[in-house]
């Protein structure tokens, strides 16, 4: 489908009119309860969809598998590692090669496709940022820097990151975005196959720790803004004057921050579906200087300009791509916070990335998503597998079979804050969680039958385990390559304990719980063991 508009001066006024026209149609599907959001209440959030809760468990496909031809080596990949949601990138450069003429056929093919396959999307708007540059923005704006200008380093040194504070860039990706958002919205308003979507990627500039042009300087001379002021309780000043030596790296992040805000506002005001930003990250046990990672990005460090610069967007979402267990905690710790929902955007496809959806669920995540899941041969070694193939996979399908019967479940209990996770860290090989009444230890590599201390770990580290409470004394238990007993909280210490009862059981589609069978003797006398196999526990606790 191609739209034509064939004066750029155009663009704002057409933007205008299409928000107008679309908020009425966009509110009334709101009011019914259908359009994906997100809820939040006391600190703790959930993704809603179609009215229901959802847990994401997804698959990112590599950057260049946005194009008809390669959706066949998508859908096996996709149905091997058994995701429910699939993110895919929409390029600027896909949908306006040539300004103001418009194309949404890859949209719609992939639109249709998802549906046949019967899994939801998250549309990744790859437009100004893309990994910090513009590599998919058309090149009649990437190559044209006098209108498009890049950042300025302080030796007026070029990059390759587009300026946050030039009017045009962010005139014409907001159009672009606008135009994108209208045509969804036609085509899966009523569906819903697109539960979210990221606005740009990975922003921000590396060598630098803002933009140093005449225009950026002279704004870094200018007061704070009144908002960004109220929420970092300072007073008024020029950015050096309040920030001191953060005024830098603040500043760029304030202008990023609000360049992205502003498409995601106009993009919502016609069709409000979630959305959302990734990061590049910086190391959050021994950071460097800004510019030694995205500067100006969403990093944990900035996170409060970004809530105050962007109050349109619905979570900011770390990108992991580091398997030590300390680091990735760390990562996962610093997102997840009561006014930003926990979802890990992207994360490594190799065996050790596996098990941290344990961890990322234990910290109330909405959702987890391992990257370059397709089977084009792509790979993104060492920062994930060095082949994707059925075998790379299966980790994460292990946990997505077992994890996708519970969905709904899991995400409504986490909503109440009654769900708890662990996952298997590098150098110690028992820990213990903390579910208030009761507490449960997790060790890991122990035989099933029998004691064995201290626990030896599994090689490779691999096991985790979620935790929930269905009602007074009484838990959803699963996991893989780890042994779990109870006892009581504190306080309890000195009474007598037993599990007075465990059920092995399934969930099926509509959430309802079928007993398989009682376990007992042999399968809990040194607590409950879980192996390879998918098994989902439901554990009575008792004192006597």
């Amino acid at each position: 489908m191609k739209k034509r508009s064939s004066q750029p001066a155009l663009r704002s006024r057409v933007v205008a009119l299409l928000a107008s026209l679309a908020i009425a149609s966009a509110s009334a599907m709101d009011a019914g309860g259908g359009i994906p959001r997100i809820v939040s209440e006391q600190g703790r959030h959930e993704l809603l969809v179609d009215g229901k809760p959802f847990l994401l468990l997804g698959a990112q496909v590599n950057n260049s598998s946005n194009w008809p031809a390669m959706l066949d080596q998508v859908w096996p990949a996709i149905e091997k590692i058994q995701a429910n949601t699939v993110a895919v990138p929409i390029a600027w450069e896909q949908i306006e090669p040539t300004e103001g003429q418009f194309d949404f056929s890859f949209l719609d093919t992939l639109l249709a496709q998802a549906r046949q396959h019967r899994v939801h999307l998250v549309l990744l708007w790859f437009g100004t940022w893309k990994n910090t540059g513009p590599s998919y923005a058309p090149s009649w704006v990437k190559l044209d820097n006098r209108r498009f200008p890049r950042v300025q380093t302080r030796d007026g040194k070029l990059l390759d990151s587009l300026s946050p504070l030039a009017g045009a860039t962010l005139d014409a990706d907001r159009t672009a975005f606008v135009q994108f958002m209208t045509h969804l919205r036609q085509v899966d308003g009523a569906r819903h196959t697109t539960i979210l979507v990221q606005v740009e990627n990975e922003s921000g500039s590396y060598g630098t720790d803002r933009d140093y042009s005449s225009a950026a300087n002279a704004q870094f001379a200018a007061q704070v803004p009144a908002v960004l002021l109220q929420a970092s309780g300072k007073q008024g000043g020029s950015w050096s004057q309040v920030f001191g030596n953060d005024a830098a790296e603040y500043f760029e992040a304030w202008s990023i921050a609000h360049f992205i805000g502003q498409v995601a506002a106009a993009g919502k005001a016609v069709y409000p579906v979630p959305m959302y930003v990734n990061s590049a990250l910086r190391d959050p046990l021994h950071p460097g200087p800004a510019g030694s990672y995205p500067s100006g990005g969403p990093s944990d460090n900035v996170m409060f300009i970004w809530k105050a610069a962007a109050p349109a967007l619905d979570l900011l979402a770390p990108d992991i791509y580091h398997s030590d267990d300390a680091y990735y905690t760390a990562v996962l710790d610093r997102y997840s916070k009561s006014d930003n929902p926990l979802m890990v955007a992207e994360t490594g496809n190799g065996q050790p990335y596996a098990r941290y959806i344990f961890a990322a669920l234990g910290r109330q995540a909405i959702g987890f998503m391992p990257f370059g899941i397709d089977y084009t041969g792509d790979n993104n070694w060492p920062l994930g597998a060095c082949k994707v193939d059925a075998d790379a996979l299966e980790p994460f399908a292990m946990n997505y079979r077992l994890l996708q019967p519970l969905g709904g479940l899991i995400a409504d209990l986490s909503y109440a804050g009654k769900v708890w996770g662990a996952s298997e860290p590098d150098h110690v090989h028992r820990q213990t969680l903390d579910l208030g009444a009761w507490q449960a230890t997790v060790s890991y590599g122990l035989p099933q039958f029998g004691s064995g201390t201290p626990p030896p770990g599994n090689t490779p580290p691999k096991g985790g385990v979620l935790i929930a409470q269905l009602g007074k004394d009484e838990y959803l238990v699963t996991g893989y390559f780890a042994r779990v007993e109870f006892a009581p909280g504190k306080g309890g210490e000195h009474r007598h304990f037993m599990m007075e009862r465990v059920e092995e059981g399934t969930y099926d589609s509509q959430g309802q719980w079928h007993f398989l069978r009682r376990w007992n003797g042999d399968q809990t006398d040194y607590g409950v063991n879980f192996s390879d196999r998918p098994q989902v526990l439901h554990v009575k606790l008792a004192t006597y």
